[in-house]
């Protein structure tokens, strides 16, 4: 079995990749940004079936302090953690800059303390954004086009991931390097650090949102992510590749509202029935800022593909509708929704 570290393991992502790699025998670190959160954090995985011993580091991505410590004997690394879009930032280096530069401390202790291989999760928004409208797939050899008007989060992850591939080809000094690229990510909830997909989830299920908006998405289990990163970081075939984690087609906002009241029945009573036209949302998201961050998105269906982790990885995720009925079950039975 391996040492393996997973960066920001109190994350949506991260306590999933935590709980996997423990459950399959692996000894296991993960880091914080705070040792404040570790209590947090246990009873969170403790919730998830944890088992196995788990060490806890302080390391900070805008900081070089502690990452040495939280790498060194590793033969593995998931580096999970990142800046997540919570409002509209001020201006795009509030969110490109820590990306960047975390991944590039990440990656300068992972070399120099000889890690064998690091698995990045970067993001769709790295690969389907800033293009013109298209009828086929995203895959992994499109990348998000930077200078199309991209929203701040997107540009950050599709700098960070290129800085990442740019070190590995110039100063890897033959570190490992393969990347994970989720859609928008759901499932069982563990704790109150979630995606912002399954915050969606959660408003539709409170009433807040009265009228489905029209774009398109693909979405991923957060258990299959962790099981996509888990193979990413043995199989040999991963290296020096990238993953696009996707369960099937894209789904219309509408589409994930009518699962909810097909499969839910009296609970799902708050989710709406209908779709808000596109000119109509665009009015109202110049004043609601949660609107305005998928003002861009309005209209445009970001379908890809994840043909190859299923050819290459032996990839196989869940039905997406199984996985948006335990992210409301869940959702539900810790309070966290209506």
């Amino acid at each position: 079995m391996a040492e393996v570290l997973v960066t920001g393991g109190s994350g949506y992502i991260g306590s999933w990749c935590v709980l996997d790699l423990l459950a399959a025998g692996h000894s296991v670190r993960t880091t914080v940004r705070d040792l404040a959160k570790e209590p947090g954090l246990r009873a969170m995985l403790a919730r998830g079936g944890a088992d196995g011993e788990l060490r806890v580091l302080a390391a900070d991505l805008q900081h070089d302090e502690g990452w040495r410590e939280a790498v060194d004997g590793c033969d593995f690394v998931l580096h999970v953690a990142s800046p997540t879009l919570t409002s509209v930032p001020r201006n795009d280096d509030e969110m490109v800059v820590p990306a960047r530069d975390g991944v590039l401390r990440v990656l300068r202790a992972a070399r120099d303390t000889g890690v064998r291989r690091v698995v990045l999760t970067s993001a769709i928004g790295a690969v389907a954004y800033g293009h013109p409208d298209r009828s086929t797939p995203f895959t992994e050899e499109d990348w998000t086009n930077v200078d199309g008007g991209i929203p701040p989060y997107q540009k950050s992850k599709t700098l960070a991931e290129r800085a990442a591939w740019n070190f590995i080809a110039t100063e890897g000094n033959g570190l490992e390097l393969a990347a994970v690229n989720p859609v928008g990510v759901l499932g069982p909830v563990l704790g109150a650090d979630y995606s912002p997909s399954l915050g969606l989830i959660k408003r539709m299920l409170d009433g807040e949102v009265p009228a489905s908006m029209k774009f398109a998405s693909g979405y991923v289990d957060v258990r299959d992510v962790a099981d996509l990163h888990l193979r990413a970081m043995t199989d040999p075939a991963a290296v020096g590749e990238r993953f696009i984690a996707q369960s099937g087609p894209s789904l219309w906002m509408r589409d994930i509202a009518k699962v909810l009241r097909d499969r839910l029945g009296e609970r799902a009573s708050k989710v709406p029935t209908r779709e808000l036209p596109i000119w109509v949302a665009r009015t109202v998201g110049k004043v609601n800022p949660q609107l305005r961050l998928i003002l861009p998105q309005l209209g445009k269906n970001f379908d890809a593909t994840s043909e190859k982790a299923r050819r290459v990885l032996g990839w196989r995720p869940r039905p997406i509708e199984q996985t948006i009925v335990e992210t409301a079950e869940s959702l539900l039975a810790l309070g966290a929704a209506a």
